[in-house]
């Protein structure tokens, strides 16, 4: 667990949000669950036993307020704590056929919730830094609660991905339809 998946770039913070979502949508995640989005997002493999499947979904829910607030000052406030209580040690690493990119290493003695919160912490911190606001959020759509890194540079992200974006177009396409008169110039869709 000494390397992690790179400071605040958004591959990095794709995977917080990923584990926040998997942890808040299963709350009892298991191992093979949890390696599966570690892997996913390019982290190490390695075999995490149902202990230390708990002790990442626990390290995750300081992430999922964070991930859960829209407060610049309570965001940064939260993520200093992270930082104060789990160090992270950054470094420029190289991995085989990508750029350099910024990780950190926990020391030799901490455990997974070290490795994470610290790696998150960072990631977190140098994106709030470089977008000077909570850059991430849930997502707008009725009945979806995922988290999402806003990695857009025009408006501000509402959705968690294109699906939610379409499934609230449509259904507001529709309702509009609903009530508008046939054949009126309000049944065009609405941007948005």
């Amino acid at each position: 667990m000494a390397e992690d998946f790179g400071g605040g770039n958004p591959r990095g913070l794709h995977f917080i949000a990923e584990l926040a979502n998997t942890v808040q949508d299963d709350p009892e995640a298991s191992a093979a669950d949890l390696r599966a989005v570690l892997e996913h997002h390019g982290g190490p493999p390695f075999e995490l036993t149902e202990a230390d499947a708990r002790e990442l979904r626990e390290a995750t829910a300081p992430l999922i307020r964070i991930l859960s607030t829209t407060e610049e000052d309570r965001a940064a406030e939260a993520i200093n704590s992270l930082l104060d209580r789990y160090p992270p040690r950054p470094r420029l690493v190289q991995l085989p056929g990508r750029p350099w990119s910024l990780h950190t290493r926990a020391p030799r003695d901490a455990g997974l919730t070290h490795w994470l919160l610290s790696t998150a912490a960072l990631a977190l911190a140098l994106w709030l830094s470089e977008r000077e606001s909570c850059a991430w959020g849930r997502c707008a759509a009725p009945g979806c609660r995922r988290f999402f890194i806003d990695a857009g540079r025009r408006t501000p992200q509402r959705y968690c991905g294109p699906r939610c974006a379409t499934r609230v177009r449509v259904a507001q396409h529709r309702a509009q339809r609903a009530g508008a008169p046939s054949g009126s110039a309000d049944e065009q869709a609405p941007q948005v």
